[in-house]
């Protein structure tokens, strides 16, 4: 499980706020671990349990999932410009 220190943080790095970044934050995201899992060949323990931690985010549209934005998931209120009320 000594591999699961490098993957696991992975999991926590937010989503960029404006949307326009989503795409860029994915790709590195997913050149990261592809280059993870090639160089540093994890166990199968490993791996496993990244996978389906990965897929329980995604799945549960937690709005974490660097793969896909959800369609239901709004964006957070600090990302709403507030300059237009009170116009």
């Amino acid at each position: 499980m000594y591999c699961l220190q490098w993957l696991l943080p992975v999991l926590l790095i937010p989503k960029p706020l404006n949307p326009a970044l989503w795409f860029n934050h994915s790709m590195f995201m997913g050149f990261y671990l592809l280059s993870f899992l090639l160089e540093r060949k994890p166990c199968t323990i490993c791996a496993l349990v990244f996978l389906a931690a990965l897929f329980l985010i995604c799945y549960s549209c937690w709005g974490n999932c660097f793969l896909y934005h959800c369609q239901d998931a709004s964006l957070p209120d600090s990302a709403h410009d507030h300059t237009m009320v009170g116009t």
